[in-house]
């Protein structure tokens, strides 16, 4: 999409190369922090099957870049001020999404590390413990919120025009809401009391003092 707008107009605009910075950074960290995928909710509970096969080789490809093809049919002109405003609020959300999910991953390695060992936690029947404090004790999804914030920053750089750039943060809302009570409804099922002591601890699931 940017190499197209680049033959139609001669260079890329200042929002294309946003988005393609910022979905780069996504694919990057995604790469550099493979060992923390087999934690997730994909390889732990879901396994391998139609979900992801479809999704990852059909509809990633062709609903994430969204606002690429958006942007080659329907060019933006977008101020310093504006960019840099929209840099910041993805900044903001990688930061929470690399920071939660890296602290969930050592967490899960070694309780002990000491970037981990300070942290307050609930103890299970199962014998696991719960984080109440960190970026869990804040909401019980934390990357989900810093997930949201980036997407929304990919959609910001295609204007208000038009709705299909914020088809993927729209979907992407509500895959995460549905996800989330997908997984209460197991970790209720796997922790029991707990689960309920820690909810009262993190009663906000995804948006503080919202959701």
């Amino acid at each position: 999409m940017l190499m197209k707008e680049v033959e139609l107009r001669g260079s890329p605009s200042l929002s294309m190369i946003l988005v393609n910075c910022f979905q780069l950074l996504y694919v990057a960290d995604a790469l550099w922090n493979e060992e923390a995928v087999l934690t997730t909710m994909d390889i732990v509970h879901d396994g391998f099957g139609f979900m992801l096969v479809f999704g990852d080789l059909a509809w990633v490809p062709f609903t994430y870049s969204l606002q690429a093809s958006f942007l080659v049919v329907h060019p933006q002109t977008l101020s310093l001020l504006k960019a840099a405003v929209i840099v910041a609020l993805n900044g903001a959300g990688y930061y929470i999404f690399r920071k939660s999910n890296s602290q969930k991953n050592q967490f899960r390695r070694d309780p002990t590390h000491p970037s981990v060992s300070g942290l307050e936690t609930i103890a299970t029947a199962t014998g696991k413990r719960l984080l109440v404090s960190g970026w869990w004790g804040l909401v019980r999804h934390p990357n989900y919120l810093g997930d949201l914030l980036m997407a929304l920053a990919w959609s910001l750089p295609c204007g208000f025009a038009h709705l299909l750039p914020y088809f993927y943060v729209i979907y992407f809302t509500i895959l995460l809401i549905h996800r989330e009570a997908r997984d209460e409804r197991q970790c209720r099922a796997k922790y029991g009391l707990a689960w309920d002591t820690y909810c009262r601890r993190v009663p906000y699931r995804i948006f503080p003092y919202i959701y």
